[in-house]
């Protein structure tokens, strides 16, 4: 028997059918579902420490369970003594099983673990369904050691989904379990 994550199983058998009878979907293919998550990181301080790049591609890559991949600038600037091809960030893409399971850890371990939490922003939805919030440490992650981190490095999380509204999308997350302000 092979696994499944828990949100998966989840997904099939109690939220579908909820958004299914909200929606008024007369197919179950009609139901809107997440596609994939990423996770980014912009590191502006790693064109003058090279290690903080290093550091934060095996911390994200802890936190993913997948590889993190360096991301480059596209056009340099002066100012920043930015060149064009330089590594400026990382970025995991996370899909199918590890997508499923890195959102039910987000949702039921790590956002509980931010301070002074009262839920993440409603109103950060892109207009075709697709959501994004960023956290400002990565410390919430419970695979990261507080002890060996020496730089605090926020990230941004999205959540692509194939839904065709906003609120198709928010009622989705909201089922899945992400805690939206009122």
């Amino acid at each position: 028997m092979s696994y499944t994550p828990r949100l998966k199983t989840r997904y099939k058998e109690e939220i579908v059918p909820k958004l299914q009878e909200k929606f008024a979907y007369k197919n179950i293919m009609e139901v809107p579902k997440v596609t994939k998550v990423c996770l980014n990181q912009g590191l502006g301080q790693a064109i003058q420490d090279k290690k903080i790049l290093e550091v934060a591609l095996e911390e994200m890559t802890k936190i993913a369970g997948q590889k993190a991949v360096a991301t480059k600038a596209k056009k340099a600037v002066s100012n920043f003594k930015l060149r064009d091809g330089m590594n400026i960030g990382a970025r995991v893409t996370l899909r199918g099983d590890q997508m499923y399971e890195f959102i039910d850890r987000l949702v039921s371990v790590s956002l509980p673990r931010v301070r002074d939490f009262q839920g993440i922003n409603g109103k950060s939805f892109d207009g075709r369904g697709n959501y994004s919030f960023g956290t400002t440490e990565q410390i919430i992650f419970p695979e990261i050691n507080i002890d060996k981190v020496n730089k605090l490095l926020g990230m941004d999380i999205t959540f692509v989904t194939n839904a065709k509204t906003d609120e198709e999308a928010k009622e989705l997350l909201k089922e899945i379990g992400v805690p939206f302000k009122n």
